[in-house]
């Protein structure tokens, strides 16, 4: 499709409200796609070095409970 002014081409032969509407709505679920997956990214590492920690503090408690427990 031929534009002649910058105009024509914004109004898009009439449809302007559906093809704009459209570009709009797609950019707008990108962003919002893209903004929760880092979000659950950063989340989820998050979590992993929680329970990273968590682990090697009850290796830890365990190493120094062995050591303390009468031999028989």
């Amino acid at each position: 499709m031929h534009f002649d002014t910058l105009s024509d081409f914004f109004a898009m032969g009439g449809y302007a409200f559906y093809v704009w509407f459209s570009y709009g709505l797609a950019f707008s679920l990108i962003v919002i796609l893209t903004v929760v997956s880092v979000r659950d990214r950063r989340n989820l590492f998050n979590q992993i070095r929680s329970k990273q920690v968590r682990d090697q503090k009850l290796k830890e408690y365990r190493k120094g409970n062995q050591s303390n427990e009468p031999k028989a």
